[in-house]
């Protein structure tokens, strides 16, 4: 009988951590990150929603999310408020360029058709392989056009040391909210995908290229809403 009761309490404190285990996990700490600044000055009195996700914050605010797709950047802290908002607007275009290049990556990557296409054994796959390592994202850059800036915010940030700063110090981030035309955020992705099958050297590899990016430029626009 004794030894009964005292599995069973071995049991009931077992549930009880792992009740207590699970409360814990699932816990929502986002509140209390510990940051290691303080912010002294910023553009309004709330951080705004699109910094963290545009695209949700553009659909709950019930803005035109058919004819345009939605990018945000923000900087690291700099030294001052105008290098940091400069910087903001100009690398949204590197974002989205870069974005652009990794959704054509995965996409290969993804197809059997782009599996054979990338073979690094092949040599035939050289010329290609290595525009999309050395070439390809300066290129989509040139193709982003028509990308507008459309809100920004930043903050005047003191960073301390007793906080968890490596130095005491003062900085500048600023984040940009940018608009472009979904039509040409497709031309862009297009294009970006047939440069990259005039990079195969043979019909056999252009053809496995084409095939793995085809309608990639409606895929993009959709994936950046969530619909694929």
């Amino acid at each position: 009988m004794m030894k009964l009761m005292s599995i069973a309490l071995v049991l009931a404190v077992g549930v009880s951590c792992s009740s207590k285990k699970k409360e814990v996990k699932d816990v929502d700490n986002s509140e209390t990150i510990s940051r290691d600044f303080e912010v002294r000055d910023a553009s309004s009195t709330t951080r705004p929603g699109w910094i963290e996700d545009a695209e949700v914050w553009v659909e709950q605010e019930k803005m035109d999310i058919v004819k345009y797709r939605y990018f945000s950047f923000e900087t690291e802290p700099k030294v001052n408020r105008e290098i940091a908002c400069n910087l903001a607007k100009a690398n949204v275009r590197v974002d989205i360029a870069s974005e652009i290049v990794t959704f054509i990556q995965k996409s290969l990557a993804a197809s059997q058709e782009g599996q054979a296409a990338i073979d690094a054994n092949n040599p035939k796959t050289q010329p290609m392989r290595e525009y999309v390592s050395n070439t390809m994202a300066e290129r989509v850059q040139s193709l982003v056009n028509g990308a507008a800036v459309i809100k920004t915010y930043w903050e005047k940030r003191n960073y301390m040391q007793k906080m968890g700063a490596k130095k005491d110090y003062v900085g500048f981030t600023c984040a940009s909210l940018i608009r472009m035309e979904s039509s040409r955020l497709k031309a862009a992705v297009d294009k970006a995908s047939e440069d990259l099958v005039e990079k195969a050297d043979d019909p056999e590899t252009k053809e496995n290229v084409k095939k793995a990016l085809e309608n990639l430029g409606d895929d993009f626009v959709k994936a950046r809403h969530g619909e694929v």
